[in-house]
């Protein structure tokens, strides 16, 4: 039976951001970083920009070059005795009463290094206790649902099902070719992935963490290897009746082993992130203690990395809660330097490389830090210095993807550019405006006209289609367009709304109602100081308040009795120990004989250059354990292969299968594996395969499909050389 992913992936919220209030002023100073515009922040001065908020405004704490006034001269002393004094030897005990003090104030600094050191060390223990713990966790889930340490190695590759299976084949492919570079030169130079082409899968798919992982297995086991130490232990393993006794590895040494033993520590390194991340944001342990809990309490909702460890989120999601704790102490620093903007950029690019998906939630992130920016909380210096940070690991992904063309044709690269553009231009166009509220959606519409302007204009001058699906699945969403390609993402339960069971889970963990709650207190503190703000008419007093006014800082110090967050905590354990349980109580054992069946034939009764076509997930475990040519894969976000997979999947339409055969020639291909499932199985109303294809072609709507008829008796267009419970293989005739 096979096993089927379990879980969803949602994406975290972003937590809270909130900014250190600066320390006061002193009477007389001008604010600092006063802007043109009232809400805004810090900005460089300017020729013929600058503003006067008072007259006699003096440097602050300064003393002029007067200095300060001396006492009257004195008859000088002798010099013995003017050195005795200096030295403290003027007085009796004078010179014990300044070693002593001295002494008392090294104590006194070095007992406050060692206690503040200490309560760093004390947190960064219980990080990493969290980040252990997370590790343990989700290993013992991933070996309980499949026994994976017992399964061979066909077996764990035939685990690895869809685009999972697509990934690991090119870490396979690295660490089994005869050197590192030669893998690298093999999969930018790919001939099995759709075949006949030749194409850079490094530019493609975003297999840079396949690279490192496959570098690192290649180091142990060479290291490892020259001082004699054994890596792995074999032994053999009875299946039981009717099945044939399988060798199965366990260790370091074995390849699919060390592939998902670094997933799950990077995971586990997420968690300690997670820890460090609230802890930074409330101020205390406790506040870490929270979110781990939270996490844990609501695990099954948060991650899927212990079912499906190769998805690109897998490798991702530590490095985006590594982003935006940088963020955060970006944004409440008032003096940024380069190093936080560097280390953020380089988080940036951790977390795009390995994930397709990653410009979308940095989009959503840009796009927040633009409303904040809006209303005043942050100013335009600080922002631009931010925007620089994401341009430049943008910048860095599109140089090291060789140039992927749909980086910076993104909403993700629109949205920084119009944003930087707002930023220069807004303060001289609308300087004359007066009314905040219309100029927030002045510039509230020049973001969203603009990035969407500009992100359809650099599509159509580098000719880029690949994600113009994306447009269409919004539109699915909410006007019911539909299409194949939109058809072959709704259906799949990942791209669906959210299930009507998840608010219900989340309210009985306490999660969201107790988000809701802090939500609502942040938006009534924010539109308290908003509109306090609109109705000050001196621009330096309204900047002064704007600046001070923290809302974080006010929460939390609201917000003190430990016992309300331990009490709220117990509630939670309630749920959360009964999910937990859940998972724990999951036991399995993969087991997929037919598929077993089918590569073994493949390699077996095949030629090595011989084409397959077929559904996506098969197509995956074709081409990592057989090593065939396949025509169309798992991942989908391609133009072209978005046109290929329509082609091979006309097996499931009711067109004539003359015609289907002549489309499947063209291509290349030499056998079909045909799922007769596939002809009849749904995920929901309308999203079976000929149901899908009744949306693309309403006039063959009625007629019999082509898949049934293939079933039956797939004469004279194909012949049927293998077949099982599940798999149908047919050969294409040559005419």
């Amino acid at each position: 039976m096979v096993v089927q992913t379990r879980g969803r992936h949602k994406e975290s919220p972003l937590k809270p951001l909130g900014a250190q209030p600066p320390p006061p002023q002193a009477a007389g100073a001008p604010q600092p970083g006063a802007s043109p515009r009232s809400g805004r922040g810090l900005q460089q001065k300017q020729p013929g920009r600058q503003l006067s908020c008072g007259a006699g405004a003096m440097r602050k704490g300064g003393t002029g070059r007067k200095g300060a006034k001396s006492e009257p001269q004195k008859p000088s002393a002798p010099l013995a005795q003017r050195v005795r004094e200096l030295l403290g030897l003027g007085q009796e005990g004078s010179l014990r009463g300044w070693r002593h003090g001295l002494q008392v104030f090294i104590e006194e600094k070095g007992a406050f290094i060692m206690r503040a050191d200490s309560k760093i060390w004390f947190t960064f223990i219980l990080a990493a206790f969290a980040g252990v713990l997370h590790w343990c966790h989700i290993t013992t889930l991933f070996e309980n649902d499949r026994h994976f340490s017992h399964l061979s190695t066909l077996e764990r590759e035939m685990a690895f099902r869809t685009e999972m299976g697509l990934y690991y084949s090119y870490f396979k492919t690295i660490i089994e070719a005869p050197s590192f570079w030669n893998g690298m030169w093999m999969i930018m130079n790919d001939k099995l992935t759709e075949y006949p082409l030749v194409i850079n899968t490094l530019k493609r798919f975003n297999l840079y963490p396949e690279v490192v992982l496959a570098s690192w297995y290649r180091i142990y086991t060479g290291v490892m290897d020259f001082i004699g130490v054994q890596t792995k232990t074999c032994w053999t393993v009875n299946r039981g009746e009717r099945l044939s006794p399988v060798e199965s590895c366990e260790g370091l040494g074995d390849p699919a082993s060390f592939y998902v033993a670094v997933i799950f520590l990077l995971n586990g390194l997420m968690m300690s992130l997670f820890f460090i991340y609230g802890t930074y944001l409330s101020g205390s342990r406790l506040g870490g203690l929270v979110t781990v809990l939270c996490y844990f309490f609501n695990h099954g909702e948060c991650t899927r990395v212990m079912w499906t460890p190769p998805l690109r989120e897998s490798f991702s999601y530590p490095f985006l809660v590594l982003q935006m704790l940088l963020l955060t102490y970006i944004l409440r620093t008032p003096n940024i330097n380069r190093g936080s903007l560097i280390a953020l950029c380089v988080s940036n690019v951790f977390f795009m490389l390995p994930w397709q998906f990653a410009q979308f939630v940095l989009l959503t992130q840009i796009a927040s830090l633009f409303a904040v920016y809006v209303v005043g909380y942050i100013d335009s210096l600080k922002l631009q210095k931010i925007l620089c940070a994401h341009m430049a690991s943008l910048a860095l992904c599109f140089i090291l993807m060789f140039g992927n063309s749909m980086l910076l044709t993104s909403y993700y690269a629109a949205s920084l550019a119009v944003i930087w553009g707002i930023l220069e231009w807004s303060p001289k166009l609308l300087k004359m405006s007066r009314r905040e509220v219309s100029l927030w959606a002045i510039e509230g519409f020049a973001w969203l006209f603009g990035t969407v302007t500009l992100k359809y204009l650099t599509s159509l001058i580098f000719g880029v289609a690949d994600d113009a699906h994306i447009s269409n699945l919004l539109k699915s969403k909410f006007i019911g367009y539909k299409d194949f390609d939109t058809l072959m993402y709704t259906c799949a339960a990942e791209f669906d709304f959210m299930e009507k069971e998840t608010p219900i889970r989340y309210t009985k963990t306490l999660l969201l109602p107790v988000v809701l709650v802090v939500f609502g207190i942040i938006i009534m503190k924010a539109i308290k100081y908003i509109v306090w703000v609109l109705s000050q008419k001196d621009l330096c007093e309204r900047e002064d308040h704007f600046n001070h006014g923290e809302l974080f800082g006010w929460l939390f110090g609201k917000i003190q009795p430990k016992t309300l967050v331990f009490a709220i905590l117990a509630i939670m354990a309630i749920e959360g120990s009964a999910n937990l349980q859940k998972q724990w109580n999951i036991m399995g054992e993969f087991s997929n004989l037919p598929q077993e069946e089918l590569l073994e034939w493949i390699k077996s009764s095949t030629r090595q250059d011989a084409v397959f076509a077929g559904a996506m997930p098969t197509m995956a475990s074709v081409k990592l354990s057989a090593l065939r040519p396949i025509v169309n894969h798992p991942h989908y976000e391609d133009a072209g292969l978005r046109a290929r997979t329509k082609i091979v999947y006309s097996m499931y339409s009711r067109k004539p299968a003359k015609e289907v055969k002549r489309e499947l020639l063209r291509l290349g291909v030499n056998y079909y594996i045909l799922e007769e499932s596939w002809c009849i199985r749904r995920t929901k109303p309308g999203c079976s395969m000929p149901e899908i294809w009744d949306v693309e072609e309403p006039a063959n709507a009625g007629k019999i499909p082509l898949c049934n008829l293939m079933s039956k008796d797939p004469r004279p267009y194909f012949n049927t050389v293998f077949q099982n419970s599940i798999y149908r293989v047919l050969k294409v005739t040559r005419e």
